[in-house]
């Protein structure tokens, strides 16, 4: 038997080799787009979008981002030696494991990882000592307060994600707007965001999305969930043996980050916009030091009066929830009872005070 054999396993509803496509053209897919692939086309396709993005822009620099979850490592191991460095965004509130991965398994491959820091500390934006900096709020209103819902995603994932890449472009970069566009030059983000993924995604997601000077590519956006299921068993360690950490247990290896085997998300980011019911109890029972600050700051937030001062409790004004942020691949609404509420309120059954009386959680 080859050691190839030896390492791979079906996986269950998974018939490799056989073309996949979503039941549906996304709206944002190009012509041509919604085709059935195999999972050796559907590479080729991922390689494909790479190169138009490095054909169409003068790009100086093209990096991966590496958050520690499922999707975003398998774009990192298909395109190994492809991109110039690994980026990680340590938003300060996520799960030490999942940075301690990233930082092993960049290691490991011989990338060069920056591992990227907000300016603003998560726990400085939820006690409001973060000051508005701009706007009609400038010099004394703070940006937020108390911990955030869906409708303060927003400004969790700007001051937590958004910034730092930004500030790593201009890094990278130098100043550029004194430049004729001409000769601006730009760079690649990789992330690993699928149409397949979430509703949200299915929605908003492109394989290419320049930003400025910015290139959004997504080389997986038209990958199905049975593509990914069979790229992990082709390249993942199946064998019944103690695995290397990371499973690495063989040149070419798919890692696995073990956070996600527990609470099945990357644990990069818990500023708990979206958390599910039950969420932070889950994260005790793993990571009980993760949930311990959680909780801690929940006390502190208590005690100075701070509205909100639950760790992911839904706010009157979630309602107006904004979408996921490119890199917020665990951030969508949670299906069921809050979506039929909803449909209740649009639909006249219930009024506005009775739709916030289902929907707030009192502090």
């Amino acid at each position: 038997m080859s050691s190839r054999n030896r390492r791979t396993q079906t996986a269950g509803d998974m018939f490799p080799g056989m073309p996949d496509v979503l039941p549906k053209a996304p709206p944002k897919a190009d012509d041509g787009e919604h085709v059935a692939r195999t999972l050796d086309e559907a590479i080729a396709r991922s390689l494909a979008i790479l190169e138009e993005a490095l054909a169409g822009w003068p790009v100086v620099g093209t990096y991966w981002l590496f958050s520690g979850g499922n999707d975003s490592v398998i774009v990192g191991h298909l395109l190994r030696g492809r991109y110039d460095a690994v980026l990680h965004v340590n938003t300060g509130t996520g799960i030490p494991e999942t940075t301690e991965h990233v930082r092993d398994v960049s290691a490991a491959w011989g990338d060069t990882l920056h591992e990227l820091h907000p300016k603003n500390r998560y726990e400085d934006l939820v006690m409001g000592r973060v000051i508005a900096g701009s706007g009609p709020n400038a010099g004394w209103r703070p940006i937020w307060k108390g911990f955030p819902g869906p409708a303060g995603h927003k400004v969790m994932y700007r001051q937590l994600k958004n910034e730092p890449l930004m500030r790593f472009r201009r890094e990278t970069l130098g100043e550029q707007k004194n430049l004729p566009r001409a000769d601006r030059k730009k760079i690649i983000y990789l992330g690993g965001m699928r149409w397949g993924e979430s509703e949200k995604r299915f929605r908003n997601a492109e394989a290419i999305d320049p930003d400025g000077s910015i290139i959004w590519v997504s080389p997986l956006v038209h990958w199905t969930d049975a593509h990914v299921r069979e790229y992990r068993a082709l390249h993942r360690c199946q064998q019944d043996h103690d695995h290397a950490e990371h499973r690495l247990c063989f040149d070419g290896a798919l890692p696995l980050n073990s956070v996600t085997e527990h609470i099945h998300m990357s644990g990069e980011c818990l500023c708990g916009a979206y958390a599910k019911p039950g969420e932070l109890d889950e994260i005790e029972f793993f990571y009980p030091e993760v949930a311990a600050r959680l909780r801690a700051l929940e006390a502190e937030a208590a005690a100075a009066e701070v509205p909100y001062c639950k760790w992911g409790q839904r706010n009157a004004s979630d309602s107006a929830s904004s979408p996921a942020g490119r890199l917020c691949s665990s951030c969508v609404a949670i299906p069921g009872q809050d979506d039929l509420i909803d449909q209740w309120r649009d639909s006249g059954l219930i009024t506005d005070e009775q739709y916030d009386a289902f929907t707030t959680t009192a502090p």
